[in-house]
């Protein structure tokens, strides 16, 4: 899909965790199809350095919003500062762990911290954002999750559950919209170039591997938003299942657990 943005979906887009890396790349790739970019994540002066990039590129307006989105307050926030906006189209990015590590090396907060952005905040979202989208009757909904989605895996615990709620809210949404005139999308990626998969891989001194272009991501998410409810980027069949297959369920968590290393790679 190639066509205008804003004609199918609306003028504004949200991309949260959306000051650089996957989020980065999809507001560039929104822009470059015309629609207008709200960019909220935490780093004022990167977010604005993003914004500022996107206008100096594109026919296009944008807006920031700093806000941590694992704030408890932070959607409710971030709608007050869209009221005045047509969102046609709300990605939600954020949610990288660049810390793989043992559940019970990593404090509580932390782990609270994470449920709170990838579970509560793209719930809260898709019921802020999505419910004036089923009232106009067009939208989209892009969930950013991953490939520690498909199974439990060791090091993985807090992560890969909350990418799985990810996942299944995904699709489940899709399923409820699709006849709505909204089109939701649950985007599964792999090891993808972002700063925080390369700070993770740093940290553990390892080498970085195959990377997926974070600007490839975006432009195949908005080709294929109406092609839900999932999209396996690098897949050869993106909107196939499990790449387990008929393993059991033992054998899959205990192959995720061998090839676990890190997994911020969706922001």
């Amino acid at each position: 899909m190639t066509e205008d943005l804003t004609d199918k979906y609306g003028p504004w887009g949200v991309v949260a965790g959306g000051s650089d890396g996957v989020g980065a790349a999809f507001a560039h790739a929104m822009a470059a199809r015309g629609m207008n970019v709200v960019l909220v994540a935490r780093r004022v002066p990167v977010l604005e350095a993003s914004a500022a990039e996107i206008r100096a590129t594109y026919v296009v307006e944008t807006r920031t919003v700093a806000l941590d989105l694992s704030a408890p307050d932070a959607l409710s926030e971030l709608t007050r500062a869209t009221s005045d906006l047509e969102v046609g189209l709300f990605v939600y990015n954020a949610g990288g762990d660049d810390r793989s590590v043992a559940f019970l090396d990593k404090d509580l907060g932390s782990h609270l911290e994470l449920v709170h952005r990838n579970c509560l905040g793209p719930l809260e979202a898709a019921y802020r954002f999505g419910g004036p989208m089923v009232a106009r009757g067009r939208g989209a909904v892009v969930l950013v999750t991953s490939g520690a989605a498909w199974a439990g895996g060791a090091t993985l615990a807090a992560y890969g559950a909350t990418k799985a709620f990810d996942l299944i809210l995904a699709e489940s949404l899709w399923a409820e919209w699709r006849t709505r005139g909204v089109d939701v999308l649950g985007l599964v990626l792999g090891k993808t170039d972002t700063p925080s998969m390369r700070r993770a891989f740093d940290a553990e001194g390892k080498p970085y591997g195959e990377l997926a272009d974070p600007d490839e991501v975006a432009a195949a998410a908005l080709d294929h938003l109406a092609d839900g409810p999932t999209w396996i980027y690098g897949s050869d069949t993106p909107t196939g299942g499990s790449p387990f297959g008929a393993l059991s369920r033992r054998d899959a968590v205990l192959a995720m657990s061998r090839g676990a290393s890190a997994h911020g790679d969706d922001a």
